[in-house]
């Protein structure tokens, strides 16, 4: 049993249930870390969770889990990987501890994801930018200079 120290209902709107983000690319921070124990006991993984910072799911939580130390070498090299792309996103190139990758903006990219086990449509962080990396699609140059004068 636990003392609720009279929470009153009356006075809290209640929680609703989260739809999963549309697909596409957010401005976010991490808000915490942990390296927690694979399933398996064999490895050990670093979850990330990341709290959008703008737009109409401004406060939503996302979370990453990079394998960084799994029997998997290619589920290694993945996340090491992923993780060498949030520290240059976020400018900390030799972090020591996770913390130091904590509150610095970044920009994630988001895609929807059919669960295996029960079809629901969840959300993944599929890629980690700058904060100030141009969404959308590359803006055209628009001089008259051929390609191969440019720069000249």
């Amino acid at each position: 049993m636990a003392n609720l120290n009279g929470f009153d209902a009356n006075n809290i709107d209640p929680a609703t249930d989260f739809e999963p983000l549309p697909a596409g690319k957010y401005m976010a921070v991490i808000t915490a870390s942990e390296m927690k124990a694979t399933k398996t006991g064999t490895g050990h993984y670093l979850e990330l969770q990341f709290q959008i910072l703008d737009g109409p799911y401004k406060n939503r939580l996302l979370w990453s889990r990079l394998n960084l130390d799994n029997p998997n070498r290619q589920a290694v090299q993945i996340a090491q990987g992923e993780l060498s792309a949030i520290c240059r996103a976020v400018g900390v190139l030799q972090p020591k501890d996770s913390l130091e990758l904590h509150n610095l903006p970044l920009q994630i990219t988001v895609k929807c994801k059919k669960r295996d086990d029960t079809g629901d449509i969840t959300n993944e962080i599929r890629g980690y930018g700058r904060k100030d990396a141009a969404a959308g699609a590359p803006q055209q140059e628009t001089s008259n200079t051929p390609p191969w004068r440019r720069g000249q």
